[in-house]
């Protein structure tokens, strides 16, 4: 693509041929310059086994090449045909009770299924072969939303499956053995095929034994994914393939996407606001941050979110005017090459026939077409961002394997969470208006970072607490919240007093946890009177060359160190024992921002957000309104604002719910 893309899902199958020109036209009034097609379309592209109809794909696609309009094509094996499951209903999911899922859905799949791969294969062929030099083709999409809405499948192929992939992982079932800990409970394996996936048990199952079981699934839906990539690549060289992510914790949590990250040939993702949230701008950040960062940094394209409401939360809230905007033009401030939907024109029947599109229900004469038409006349002003890259400040630590990890049963607290504090500590950051990017713990990407935040990170490899305490002895400041460190890739808790993977670099033990009942708080008291409060959690801890900085003033760590900051090399590593509240957090954050060098943006109001991207192309910075007033962000140089193609000199003023653009002059 030479050209931002916008545009979004188009399912022409759905509606009558004689309508197709008119989308074409209208997607051209729009600015449209890519649609993702064929997405759900196996059925109609093999309505029987072998047996192919390509003849409205051909004419549907010739006809967007006509309008200047480019495709991103889908293999449209998220949903097999009926005629498949008829014939292979093995291939259909088994929950963890043992139900197997039914067709009349989507995504009701059993990755391990050798009749689902060789069918995938099939039509991923005869798409490639039949398209795969077609001039308007700029992009392959594989499947859909690999993870959602079912991964785990329990059924005796995956068994079967799992066993060869914990084979290849372990080699001897002493190996196994030893990482699940099957000492206890007397759990311990003789033969291969004694082994199976976690299925229900009487209380709660083997821990290692989960953690591994999630590994697998994401794993064999990723042996199915590169499948389908390498037929393409084969029959198709020269065009990217992807696969569309959900890297938000609030919509996907089963697939690793620091390891899918690497086998895209560019990132794309799909993000939906959380409705009800009344700051959902800050969710949205974190996804954008998130994409790129499982993209190492490079450029990565939003191919899906909402002109307006979904359908699938439990109110369907609208977006108010001028919302679209932002949304979409914050993720491009966060590095994506453009703005895609779901979907382009409203469905009159289906699941989603409630979901916002482009074309709503209401048609043209609408505001949600207005505003798209509106957003689609900037892209050829924007153009230039396409050769940059996001600048970002400081980085988060964010591992899928040790969310995974610390949600499985009987840990301390049922209330303390992996996404509660990330989302928290993120939402700290962006209040201090400080862009990031997110870090693997095992990174080597952390150097010459000012500051690194961990908000949670249950499961600590010795290899990632050899990475952390690199880092603060070469200079960086590091910030630990709560229950980190404490268990192993297995799940086993590292030898000694925790936190075992990080002990060193933060130059404390933690003695006991101390969980608080529902509803109880500590209070924490701080340098020169300054106060926070504590909820859910607490900590006894003692240092062992840490200083501290805050104490538990009540509770059950009553006088005990709350927060610590540890001198270690040429940098500083602190430690936050307890589940601190918003206003903890920022004074932390200041705390940590002054050892890290950072300058405090106290100039800039709360809820407008400011974002560079830098490059070949330019230096561009984003200023976006979330608020109900007008704000003026000052410029650290005079430019041109894109959007209203006006100077801007001096504080830059941005209007209630509006965005602005500018190109500074170099």
């Amino acid at each position: 693509m030479d050209r931002l893309a916008f545009g979004g899902d188009y399912n022409p199958e759905q509606w009558p041929e004689e309508l197709w020109p008119e989308d074409v036209a209208l997607m051209r009034e729009a600015g449209v310059t890519l649609v993702s097609i064929g997405i759900f379309s196996w059925a109609r592209l093999e309505p029987r086994e072998g047996v192919y109809d390509f003849g409205w794909l051909d004419r549907i696609i010739d006809l967007l090449h006509e309008g200047g309009i480019r495709i991103d094509l889908a293999t449209p094996t998220v949903v097999p045909p009926a005629w498949f499951y008829r014939a292979h209903p093995e291939a259909l999911p088994v929950t963890r009770e043992g139900v197997r899922l039914e067709f009349g859905s989507r995504g009701a799949i059993c990755h391990s299924s050798p009749a689902y791969r060789e069918a995938a294969a099939r039509i991923t062929r005869a798409l490639g072969e039949r398209y795969g030099d077609h001039p308007a083709l700029a992009l392959w999409h594989v499947h859909n939303e690999y993870g959602v809405p079912v991964l785990e499948c329990y059924c005796d192929v995956s068994a079967a499956h799992f066993r060869r992939w914990l084979a290849e992982r372990y080699g001897t079932l002493d190996a196994l053995n030893a990482a699940w800990g099957t000492a206890f409970w007397g759990q311990a394996y003789g033969e291969w095929d004694e082994v199976q996936p976690p299925r229900l048990t009487p209380t709660t199952a083997n821990p290692a034994q989960r953690l591994d079981f999630a590994r697998f699934a994401s794993d064999s839906a990723l042996e199915n994914f590169r499948a389908e990539r390498d037929l393409l690549h084969e029959l198709s060289p020269g065009v990217p393939v992807t696969t569309n992510f959900m890297v938000s914790p609030t919509q996907c949590d089963t697939i690793d996407y620091w390891k899918w990250g690497r086998e895209v040939d560019i990132v794309t993702n799909d993000h939906y606001l959380v409705a009800e949230d009344d700051r959902n701008h800050i969710n949205l950040s974190f996804a954008a941050d998130l994409t790129r960062s499982v993209g190492a940094g490079r450029p990565w394209l939003l191919l899906e979110h909402s002109t307006s409401a979904v359908n699938w939360q439990p109110r369907g809230i609208a977006k108010r005017p001028g919302e679209m905007a932002r949304n979409s033009l914050a993720h491009v401030a966060r590095g994506s090459q453009g703005a895609m939907f779901f979907q382009w024109r409203a469905s009159r029947a289906g699941a989603e026939k409630f979901h916002s599109a482009m074309v709503p229900h209401a048609g043209t004469d609408s505001r949600v077409w207005r505003e798209v038409v509106e957003l689609g006349g900037h892209i050829d002003a924007l153009a230039d961002i396409m050769d940059t890259r996001t600048v970002a400040d400081a980085a988060v630590v964010w591992d899928w394997e040790s969310w995974w990890a610390h949600k499985l049963e009987w840990r301390p607290s049922d209330d303390l969470g992996t996404r509660e504090r990330a989302e928290a500590w993120y939402a700290a950051l962006f209040d201090q208006h400080l862009t990031v990017d997110f870090a693997h713990p095992e990174s080597g990407d952390l150097a010459g970072r000012p500051l690194v935040v961990v908000p949670a990170l249950y499961l600590a490899t010795r290899a990632a607490g050899e990475n952390l305490r690199r880092y603060v002895e070469g200079g960086g400041t590091l910030v630990v919240s709560c229950f980190s460190g404490i268990v192993d890739e297995h799940d086993a808790v590292h030898p000694g007093p925790h936190p075992g993977a990080l002990r060193d670099v933060l130059g404390l033990v933690v003695e006991e946890f101390q969980p608080l009942r529902a509803g109880e708080t500590v209070r924490l008291a701080g340098p020169e009177g300054a106060t926070a409060t504590a909820d859910v959690w607490a900590e006894t801890v003692r240092t062992t060359g840490a200083e501290t900085v805050w104490t538990y003033a009540d509770g059950p760590a009553a006088g005990g160190p709350a927060i610590t900051r540890h001198r270690l090399g040429d940098g500083t590593a602190w430690y936050v024992s307890a589940r601190v509240g918003q206003e903890g957090l920022r004074q932390v954050l200041a705390a940590a921002g002054k050892d890290a060098g950072l300058d405090p943006r106290d100039d800039l109001p709360r809820d407008v957000e400011v974002v560079r991207r830098a490059g070949p192309g330019g230096d561009f910075l984003f200023a976006i309104n979330h608020t109900a007033e007008d704000h003026e962000v000052a410029l650290p140089a005079s430019g041109t604002e894109l959007l209203t193609g006006t100077r801007a000199d001096g504080p830059l003023a941005v209007p209630a719910g509006a965005t602005r653009v500018v190109r500074l002059d170099r």
